[in-house]
C-alpha cells in the first residue's frame, strides 16, 4: 500500500496545473503579439550626431537585432519638434512608427500657443530610454572653483554674472533660469546658437560659467580646458564621481536632467504597445547598450508606459512654471 495517493489527489493536481497555467497566460500573451516584418521607424525631432540622435542608434541597432528586422531612424529637425511629433500621430498606429520623446517636448507644450496635436491625448508613451546629465561649467582657468564660488559672486555683485546656453526654449536654457531662481541671483542669461559657441564664449571670457548638457563636452573636461563645477542631477555622475551635484554644493533646488523616451500614436492596439515595451525594456537593459550610452555620459533606464506617462505630465507642469517664471512669451 505504500505509494498509494489520497483519493481525489490526481482532480486537485490537475485542477492546480490548470490554475498555474490559467495565471500564467496573461504574461505570455503580449509576447505572441507579430509586428510584421516591415522595418520600425523612430522619428527624431533633432538633427543627426547629437545625444538624443546617437541614443536613439544604439537602441535601434539592438532592438534590430532582438527583433531581426531594420529599425530606422528618421531625423526630423524643427523648432520643438513639431514636425517630428506630428508625422508620428499621424502615422498608421500599428507600432512601426515611433517618436522620441524628451523632456523638449514637455517644453513645447508650454513654448507654442498652438500645436496641430495634443502631446498628452494623441501619443502613448512607451518606455524611458536614458538620463543624461547637466552641469555648470566655466572655462579651466577661471577663478571660480566651485558652484558656492559662483553664487557668491552672483550675489556680491548682482546683474553681472554671465550665464551661457543654447537657445532660448532649450532645455538648457531653461536649466539655466532654474539655476538663478534655485539659487537666488540676480544674472544674465546669454543665448547662443550652439554648444560650440557656448564653449567658444565662455573660453574667450566673454560669459563666466554655462550650462549645458555633458556628453558634447566629455572630451573637452577631460582635457581641462573646461571645468564641471556641479552636475544638476539628484546623483553624482557615474563617469565623473568627485564632481558634487547642485544639491551638494549648496543650491538644493537645481534639480535637472534630460531624458528621452519613446512614444507611439494613442490608437495603437495594447498589445502591441505591451509587446514593444517588452523589447524596448530588454534593449535599454541589453550590457552593450548601457555601456555604449555611459560613454555619452547617459544613464540607460527604461520604465513602464504608466510611468513614461507620468514623467510626461510632471516635466510638462514643471518646465510650464520656470517658462511663465521667466516671462518667456509663447510662440
Amino acid at each position: 500500500m505504500q505509494g498509494r495517493r489520497p483519493s481525489g489527489w490526481g482532480a486537485r493536481w490537475t485542477r492546480a496545473w490548470m490554475s498555474l497555467v490559467l495565471a500564467l497566460l496573461p504574461a505570455v500573451a503580449p509576447q505572441a503579439q507579430p509586428l510584421s516584418g516591415k522595418p520600425l521607424r523612430i522619428v527624431v525631432p533633432f538633427g543627426a550626431g547629437g545625444v538624443a540622435d546617437v541614443t536613439s542608434r544604439v537602441v535601434a541597432q539592438q532592438l534590430s537585432t532582438q527583433l531581426g528586422q531594420a529599425v530606422i531612424i528618421e531625423n526630423k529637425p524643427s523648432a520643438g519638434g513639431i514636425v517630428a511629433a506630428d508625422t508620428v500621430v499621424k502615422s498608421a498606429p500599428d507600432g512601426h512608427t515611433l517618436f522620441l520623446l524628451s523632456n523638449g517636448s514637455a517644453v513645447t507644450v508650454n513654448l507654442f500657443r498652438q500645436l496641430p496635436f495634443d502631446l498628452v491625448q494623441d501619443l502613448t508613451p512607451i518606455s524611458t530610454l536614458g538620463y543624461f546629465d547637466i552641469g555648470v561649467i566655466t572655462d579651466g582657468r577661471a577663478r571660480f572653483q566651485s558652484l558656492n564660488e559662483v553664487v557668491a559672486y552672483a550675489k556680491a555683485h548682482p546683474g553681472q554674472l554671465n550665464i551661457g546656453s543654447i537657445n532660448v526654449g532649450s532645455t538648457q536654457h531653461l536649466a539655466a533660469e532654474l539655476f538663478k531662481s534655485a539659487a537666488g541671483i540676480d544674472a544674465q542669461i546669454v543665448p547662443f546658437n550652439g554648444t560650440p559657441a557656448v564653449v567658444t564664449a565662455l573660453r574667450g571670457r566673454q560669459i563666466d560659467v554655462a550650462v549645458e548638457i555633458l556628453a558634447p563636452l566629455a572630451g573637452q573636461i577631460q582635457s581641462q580646458a573646461v571645468k564641471l563645477l556641479a552636475v544638476a542631477g539628484a546623483q553624482r555622475s557615474a563617469l565623473l564621481p568627485a564632481v558634487p551635484t547642485a544639491q551638494e554644493a549648496g543650491v538644493p533646488d537645481f534639480v535637472a536632467a534630460s531624458w528621452n523616451a519613446l512614444a507611439v500614436p494613442s490608437r495603437t492596439p495594447p498589445a502591441v504597445v505591451q509587446r514593444l515595451h517588452q523589447e524596448i525594456a530588454a534593449a535599454v537593459r541589453h550590457p552593450d547598450v548601457v555601456q555604449k550610452l555611459r560613454v555619452l555620459h547617459v544613464q540607460a533606464q527604461d520604465s513602464t508606459p504608466a510611468q513614461t506617462a507620468q514623467l510626461l505630465q510632471s516635466e510638462i507642469q514643471r518646465w510650464g512654471v520656470v517658462i511663465e517664471k521667466a516671462h518667456i512669451p509663447k510662440q
